[in-house]
């Protein structure tokens, strides 16, 4: 940021920086007496204050003769400039950004708690994203925010919009509800409401929301891990449906098999040999209680599906596999 004074002539906000909001330029009061000039950016205004009040407020871009202009705001200039020069009588400008504000990031300081509707369990959901905003009340902003602070930074007006906007999105999450399977497909919905339900905030603070982002959601691990053994059952509930059996028929080939495998010598080779055999007696049972699986394809289907899911092993599958093509 830098005030550029060519000659002490010319008052202008030069390159400011994209995080500034509001900038006082005048320390006391010299620059304005000397200056013949003010130059008015694209997307910055001015407020003059004179004994404490507010002056004259411009918004407008444009270069000011402050020796002969004639609008009230350089009136007000051009009466300072007729003080003596050891006047106590002190008059100050303050820059700020007209042009809109974007990318200002929000975050949900804490999870937000609630109750899934789907899985009937509790959840904690975290949100994060960005809004934009433009601002539309500058001197209210100037006379009940800025309060005489020579610096106004976006991170500061980020502070005053968090603490009052949060709730509003929270209590809308929380009601609303949404399953963890629904989230992703509604967040469009959650910011237009939590957008809706936060303008008046922003206004109220002499700002306009120009739009409101959420970028992505977080669950905590617990409710992960949940979702994981849910979807891990859910995949074993269709493999046993795919192999012709019910899920407890395939637990109990699954607790044998592992148990199997976990087993050294010789027990481990009789509980892998049981499993084997109550795997066929499973496949043969489900045989004759079906009329559907007929043909020697779809027993050969049905045969090697089992063998994929290590329902029945390498030397089981083969022969199984050999009965069937010798029956054809």
């Amino acid at each position: 940021m830098e005030f550029k004074a060519q000659f002490k002539s010319v008052i202008q906000w030069n390159d400011p920086q994209p995080d500034e909001l509001f900038i006082k330029i005048t320390e006391d009061g010299e620059e304005v007496k000397n200056a013949s000039k003010l130059i008015i950016q694209p997307g910055q205004g001015c407020i003059i204050t004179y004994e404490g009040k507010i002056e004259g407020h411009i918004n407008e871009e444009g270069i000011y003769d402050l020796k002969t202009g004639n609008k009230p705001f350089i009136t007000s200039i051009k009466n300072f400039l007729s003080l003596k020069d050891k006047s106590e009588h002190v008059l100050e400008l303050w820059f700020y950004r007209k042009a809109d504000v974007l990318n200002m990031r929000w975050g949900t300081r804490s999870p937000i708690a609630y109750k899934d509707p789907v899985y009937t369990f509790p959840i904690l959901l975290s949100a994060f994203g960005n809004y934009s905003i433009r601002i539309n009340k500058p001197q209210w902003f100037f006379e009940n925010v800025i309060a005489g602070q020579e610096r106004y930074y976006h991170h500061d007006l980020k502070e005053v919009f968090l603490s009052r906007m949060l709730q509003p999105m929270t209590d809308y999450l929380a009601n609303a509800k949404f399953s963890y399977v629904d989230i992703d497909s509604n967040l469009n919905t959650i910011a237009k409401e939590t957008r809706d339900k936060t303008s008046l905030i922003f206004d109220n603070l002499g700002f306009e929301v120009l739009d409101f982002r959420i970028e992505g959601t977080r669950f905590d691990q617990d409710t992960l891990d949940r979702i994981a053994k849910i979807s891990d059952v859910q995949a074993e509930v269709k493999a046993a449906e795919i192999a012709g059996i019910n899920y407890t028929e395939h637990q109990q080939l699954q607790a044998m098999r592992d148990a199997a495998n976990n087993q050294a010598g010789g027990s481990g080779l009789i509980m892998a040999t049981n499993a084997g055999l109550m795997a066929n007696e499973i496949m043969n049972q489900t045989k004759e209680n079906s009329n559907q699986l007929t043909s020697p394809v779809e027993k050969l289907k049905e045969l090697k599906e089992l063998f994929e899911m290590e329902l029945i092993n390498e030397q089981e599958y083969a022969e199984k596999k050999k009965a069937i093509l010798d029956s054809m």
